[in-house]
Formats: structure tokens, C-alpha cells, sequence
């Protein structure tokens, strides 16, 4: 049966219809990737990423409840200068723009916030940060006059006048005057402590006042006051005048002129000898050692009024000890006095360092041996001061051989209980006055 015209018609068109949705589908499926990447650089480009809508929920969360906010806490204020600082009215101001806030309150909680939304919150923290972050970095770098309390000025000045180093000095400086023979003078005795004090703050705070620039280089003179700004370079001097003038007054004219002339040489040998040549050579290392060596010498003279054989052996025993200590300290400290550009034995010279600690040791041997023999002491001393002499030259052979840090810790403690004891046990085995050793021929 012959098809109508009709039904020729509608397959034809039916045929057209379904060739054209063939198509459409095929390059739809064609298309698709494409228009997926397409959108997915798109994006890209409008900084949508997970870690963005992080960020942008966390950022929505702490504006719509303030109670979970945290609670930061305030940065502590930088140490100030005394010396105020004069800047340009152009390097003081800041420019910082303004931006309206974004409302917190537009932001419905049943809807979530668009894209335009979330980039402007995020502009406005990020802005608003930035300009506290700018308004910290200027007053940091705002220099503010330091106003130094009363009450905080006895503990400034202590630490300007090195008080523990002072306090060692008075002591030998004591222990030369009892030792010395002859009745013990209390006023005498007073005057010398007081002034021999007076010129070793003196001695350390002009000290101070010359090396602020390099003690601000090393760890362990960067907390010294001069260096922070807690005391002006004008007081610390005028401190150290009052200190100075009094202090040889006493040590001339109430003790006797043999001490003050002692004790006036010792502050120029420690202010412009020891200090400028730390930096030139490590010969320092000896002046300093004589530097020490005076006031147990400065209190023999105060008791005896002369320079007898015994204040050279008392001095030659600080000189000794002085190098195993002084030795050690320097040993943990190289990259400190290399910092701060002084020239010390154990930066320079290692090897010489240690060999000269190991031979001042062994010379504390000697040198209490020949107490007795200059009628300092008897002869128990040598005795019964033979085992801490000893222990200290074995620790410092260890430190000759080992050359580390640890020995270097064990042989500076030592040193610091051994001077003390060393002179105790002096002062117990004193000669009495009037004996001796040779017998007075009988008339």
C-alpha cells in the first residue's frame, strides 16, 4: 500500500528533527568540557579557592559574634633611650586611609553572603589590620625620654659600679690588712675598705662609660645601664668623680699617702691602660692581672705603712689566680668578645690561653710555699693549702687538655671558692707577732 503524501511529509520532517537534536547533542558533549574549564579559570581568576571560603566563613563567623573574638594580648612597650629623638614632621606622620566598615548586620543569617560581599569584608579586615600594624611599627620606631625613678637609681648605679666585682676587691683588699703584722687598727682598717671601695666604683663606672659601644654588641654586657639608656653618660661620669675624689682623700689623708698613691696609680692602670688595650692587644690580659693584684697590696701598706716582702707575696698570689679564672670565663665567651671586637687569648690565642692557666695554677703551689718562708704564715699553711691547689691544677690540666667548655665551666667555679678559702686558711695560720723561726741569741 502506497504511503500518503502526509505521512512522507512527517517522516521527513521527523527525520530533520531528530538529525538536528543528534547534533545539537553531539556538540553539546563536545562542547562541555570546554565550557567547564572555561568556568573553572574563571574561578581562578576571582580567587574562589577552598582555603579562601575558609578563611571568608571564619571571617563572617567572628564578625557576627564578638564573644568569640580572642583576647590578644598587648604588646609590651620596647626599651626607650633616654636621648629623645628629633624627627620631621614629614617621617612623623602617616598616611592611612580610611574605609568604610564593613556592617556585619547586612549579612542575613539565612542567606549566605555573595561573592561581592565576602571580597569587600575581606579587603576591609585585611586594611584595617594593616593599619594597626602600621601605627605599632611607628611607635616603636618613636624614640621616648626614659625618666629614671629615685627609687630605681641605687640598684642603676650598683650595677654601673660592677658591686659583686667591687665587693671581691674590698675583700682582699681586707684580707692584705690582717695579714699584715702589728696590731689591728678598726678606724684604719674602716678608712681602707671605704676608700678602696669608693675608687674601684669609680674605676668600673668610668670603665662602663667608655666601652658602650662595644658592650652592645655582646650578650653579656648588652643589659648594662649605659647601654640601655637607663643612666645619662653626664651622671655616670659625675658618679664616678664623686666616687674618685673622695675615695683617694680618705685612702691619702686618713689611711697614709703609700695606699692613696696606690690606689689613684690602680684607676688610671684599669680606666686607660687595661680598658683601651682589650681591643689592641692581649697583653690586657696581664695588666688586668696587675690591676687585681694591688688592693691586697693597698691593705698591707694601710696596716704596715711600707712595702714589705709580704704584699709582694700577696699580690703575686692574686696575680696567679686571677689567670685560671679570668681564663676560663673567657673560654665560654669567645663569640661574645669576638662580637664585641676585644682581643683576648682565647679568641687569638687558644693554645697559649690554656697553657698560661695550667702554669698560674701550679705557681699557687709555689707561691704558698714561700708564705712561710717570708714569715707571712707558718708552715702548716703550705700543708693543709696543698690539697685545693692541687684539685685546682688538675682541673686546670683538664682544661689544657680537653680545651672545651665544660672543663672550662668546672675550672672557673673552682676558682671562685678557692681565692676565698685560700685566704681564710692564710689568715688561720698567721704568724703571731714577735715569732720566729731563729732563736734570739741569749745575752
Amino acid at each position: 500500500m502506497a504511503a500518503s503524501p502526509h505521512t512522507v511529509s512527517s517522516r521527513l520532517l521527523t527525520g530533520c528533527v531528530g538529525g538536528c537534536v543528534w547534533y545539537l547533542e553531539r556538540r553539546a558533549m563536545q562542547e562541555s568540557p570546554h565550557k567547564f574549564m572555561h568556568l573553572f579559570r574563571n574561578v581562578n581568576k576571582q580567587w574562589i579557592t577552598f582555603q579562601h571560603f575558609t578563611f571568608l566563613k571564619r571571617m563572617y563567623v567572628t564578625e557576627l559574634n564578638r564573644s568569640l573574638c580572642q583576647q590578644v594580648k598587648p604588646k609590651s612597650e620596647p626599651v626607650a633611650s633616654p636621648f629623645l629623638e628629633k624627627t620631621s614632621s614629614s617621617q612623623a606622620k602617616a598616611e592611612i586611609y580610611e574605609m568604610k566598615p564593613f556592617s556585619p548586620s547586612s549579612l542575613s543569617l539565612s542567606r549566605k553572603p555573595n561573592e561581592k560581599e565576602l571580597i569587600e569584608l575581606e579587603s576591609a579586615s585585611v586594611i584595617e589590620g594593616s593599619i594597626h600594624v602600621g601605627k605599632e611599627t611607628q611607635d616603636e620606631k618613636q624614640w621616648k625620654e626614659m625618666k629614671l625613678h629615685v627609687d630605681h637609681l641605687p640598684g642603676v648605679l650598683a650595677r654601673l659600679s660592677k658591686i659583686k666585682l667591687t665587693a671581691l676587691v674590698v675583700s682582699t683588699t681586707s684580707a692584705g690588712f690582717a695579714l699584715a703584722p702589728g696590731p689591728f687598727d678598726c678606724s684604719c682598717f674602716l678608712l681602707t675598705s671605704l676608700g678602696t671601695g669608693l675608687a674601684s666604683c669609680a674605676a668600673n663606672s668610668i670603665n662602663q662609660f667608655f666601652e658602650v659601644p662595644f658592650d652592645s654588641n655582646m650578650n653579656r654586657t648588652k643589659n648594662r645601664p649605659l647601654v640601655r639608656g637607663q643612666i645619662s653618660p653626664l651622671l655616670a661620669v659625675s658618679f664616678a668623680t664623686c666616687c674618685a675624689v673622695p675615695g683617694i682623700a680618705l685612702l691619702t689623708w686618713g689611711v697614709n699617702p703609700l695606699t692613696g698613691a696606690l690606689g689613684l696609680f690602680n684607676i688610671f692602670l684599669y680606666t686607660c691602660c687595661y680598658t683601651p688595650l682589650k681591643r689592641v692587644s692581649i697583653a690586657n690580659t696581664w695588666v688586668g692581672a696587675v690591676v687585681g693584684a694591688i688592693p691586697p697590696v693597698m691593705g698591707w701598706t694601710a696596716a704596715t705603712g711600707s712595702l714589705d716582702a709580704g704584699a709582694f707575696l700577696l699580690g703575686g698570689i692574686l696575680y696567679s689566680w686571677q689567670f685560671p679564672h679570668f681564663n676560663a670565663l673567657s673560654w665560654g665567651l669567645r663569640e661574645d668578645y669576638s662580637r664585641g671586637g676585644y682581643c683576648m687569648m682565647s679568641v687569638t690565642h687558644p693554645a697559649l690561653c690554656r697553657r698560661v692557666a695550667l702554669r698560674h695554677c701550679l705557681a699557687l703551689i709555689a707561691l704558698s710555699t714561700a708564705a712561710p718562708i717570708l714569715d707571712v704564715t707558718t708552715w702548716t699553711f703550705p700543708a693543709i693549702s696543698l690539697p685545693i691547689n692541687l684539685y685546682i691544677s688538675y682541673l686546670g690540666f683538664r682544661f689544657y687538655w680537653d680545651a672545651d667548655r665544660k672543663s672550662s665551666r668546672k675550672l672557673f667555679f673552682c676558682s671562685l671558692w678557692h681565692l676565698p678559702l685560700l685566704l681564710l686558711l692564710m689568715l688561720t695560720c698567721k704568724r703571731p707577732p714577735g715569732d720566729s723561726d731563729k732563736a734570739e741569741p741569749q745575752s
